[in-house]
């Protein structure tokens, strides 16, 4: 709890919960830019006069123009019209305008509460508002990479800005389950074990955005075999053990795939863990996490099969947000700092 009054506290959760689904929708939002391959439709740094969109035809003429002088248009998009890059601008533009919304959104309530809590009480979200900038810098980097020899962003710097996104994400939902979830539960498990299990979702997370930084999903659409064997026919094993193979499509759909595996056996450890030894504090959170493990890997599968189709790949996305938001629910309250 950050103070004793309990109006202050309500008004802190409900500030809190409403940055969780505002981020929520940004990543989604970011998701379908990435998916669309909108991402590189505005060429400019503009952190004031990028607030409006184009406002007249001269404007839309312009910006279509400094996209003709970057490489996705002339190697891979030289055919476009200006009507079809207005519909990747605007993904584009909702999400940095998403951006600054949050940066206001949070900075302008931290300040309030910053009048009625102690400073040092608050470092915590402070250190989430840092982040909030950071993440600002770090999506420029990424766009800047797909803007000279390339015809898309890195897919590293796009898995340190979705890693990002999640860790901000993750931290603004357990402050707030810090001052809804105060009942100290007794009968717990190792706090590492879901310690373990997160680090092993953000893992999966940041290979998934390899996956889609690639286009990697779109190659070897069936399930559970890669062609005709469960390793993919157009690599050798020693390959997956050079740092090259983050680079590889086909190896890293291999890595996203056997990883969900791996973090499906490990919940079922984890389950069978807790029901055996009849922690009942940790049912809800345990079958929570279950749930959208469950409902992650077959997504998952669905994404692969129907080549990373923009709906289900969005609807796979949109599960990891779940996804996470359980794994943070369970580790929290397996874990006392209150």
């Amino acid at each position: 709890m950050y103070t004793s009054n309990p109006k202050i506290n309500n008004q802190l959760s409900n500030w809190l919960i409403l940055m969780f689904w505002i981020i929520s929708i940004m990543i989604i939002v970011g998701g379908l830019t990435r998916l669309t391959d909108s991402g590189l439709s505005i060429t400019k740094w503009q952190l004031f006069s990028g607030l409006l969109p184009p406002l007249n035809q001269n404007d839309w003429i312009s910006y279509f123009n400094l996209y003709k002088e970057i490489p996705e248009f002339k190697l891979q998009n030289y055919d476009m019209n200006i009507k079809e890059f207005k519909v990747i601008f605007w993904w584009e533009w909702v999400h940095r305008f998403l951006g600054r919304l949050i940066g206001i959104f949070y900075l302008l309530p931290l300040i309030y509460f910053s009048f009625k809590i102690k400073i040092y009480k608050l470092l915590d979200l402070y250190l989430i508002f840092f982040l909030i900038c950071f993440q600002g810098f770090i999506g420029w980097y990424m766009v800047s990479s797909g803007l000279v020899d390339r015809i898309d962003v890195s897919h590293f710097r796009l898995s340190i800005h979705l890693l990002i996104a999640f860790l901000i994400l993750s931290l603004i939902f357990w402050n707030y389950l810090k001052i809804k979830k105060n009942t100290i539960i007794i009968n717990k498990i190792n706090p590492i074990i879901p310690f373990l299990f997160l680090i092993l979702v953000f893992t999966q997370i940041a290979i998934g955005a390899f996956v889609s930084g690639m286009d990697a999903g779109k190659i070897y659409n069936s399930w559970p075999f890669m062609g005709n064997s469960y390793f993919p026919d157009d690599n050798n094993l020693v390959n997956l053990f050079k740092l090259s193979a983050f680079s590889d499509p086909s190896l890293v759909q291999f890595m996203h795939r056997n990883l969900a595996y791996i973090i499906g056996i490990f919940y079922f450890w984890i389950f069978y863990k807790i029901y055996k030894n009849r922690m009942n504090e940790l049912y809800k959170a345990v079958n929570i996490l279950g749930f959208f493990i469950i409902l992650q890997i077959i997504l998952g599968v669905l994404t692969i099969i129907y080549g990373a189709q923009i709906y289900i790949a969005s609807m796979h996305q949109i599960s990891s947000i779940f996804l996470v938001s359980a794994c943070i629910y369970f580790f929290y309250i397996n874990t006392k700092f209150n």
